[in-house]
């Protein structure tokens, strides 16, 4: 007897039609060809067109002279995300330790493939008070990959913002604010 084998569907689950007064949506996924995440609040797919690095606000300000004008970056309460190529997050753990910043506790975390971020509101939107706000939008019909940060040896194009100097003034930045941080706290005695 030869045992039956049930038949796996192919057949893709039925899309739910597009909210017409979804804006924002429209806006990531038709003007700036990003993917989102499905459900609300809207949130934006990593992995596929870009990855994040995420640092203390204060921390990330530092590092944007190693960004390119047409880098896109976004503030969420006191955290800074910029956007860097697809793949840049699952290079964080060997930069940081290539640069010697591996054994210390940072505050500097990457979001790759198979995560997402909350999805600030298009610049000509205002969004709820204390949601993530663009402060560098990106532009619509640019090819973003071309000018996020990546490793030069690794077919970056001329002019694209270096990963690891991007990398390495981060961390430098978040281990200064957490020495800052720390000399702050008042001293506790037993």
């Amino acid at each position: 007897m030869v045992p039956t084998v049930p038949l796996v569907s192919t057949v893709p689950l039925p899309r739910r039609p597009r909210d017409p007064d979804d804006r924002a949506r429209r806006w990531y996924e038709d003007e700036l060809g990003w993917a989102t995440a499905f459900g609300e609040p809207l949130r934006l797919v990593t992995g596929l067109r870009f990855d994040v690095l995420e640092v203390p606000a204060e921390a990330g300000y530092a590092a944007l002279r190693h960004l390119g004008p047409a880098s896109p970056v976004a503030v969420h309460g006191e955290r800074m995300r910029l956007l860097v190529a697809a793949g840049g997050a699952d290079e964080l753990p060997g930069l940081l330790d290539w640069l010697e910043w591996g054994a210390l506790p940072l505050d500097l975390t990457a979001v790759g493939a198979g995560g997402h971020i909350e999805a600030p509101p298009p610049p000509d939107r205002n969004g709820s008070q204390g949601a993530a706000v663009w402060l560098r939008p990106p532009e619509t019909g640019c090819e973003i990959e071309l000018l996020l940060p990546t490793l030069s040896a690794v077919g970056g194009v001329a002019g694209t913002p270096d990963l690891v100097r991007l990398v390495d003034t981060m961390a430098t930045q978040c281990h200064r604010v957490r020495l800052r941080r720390a000399c702050a706290q008042p001293l506790a005695f037993s």
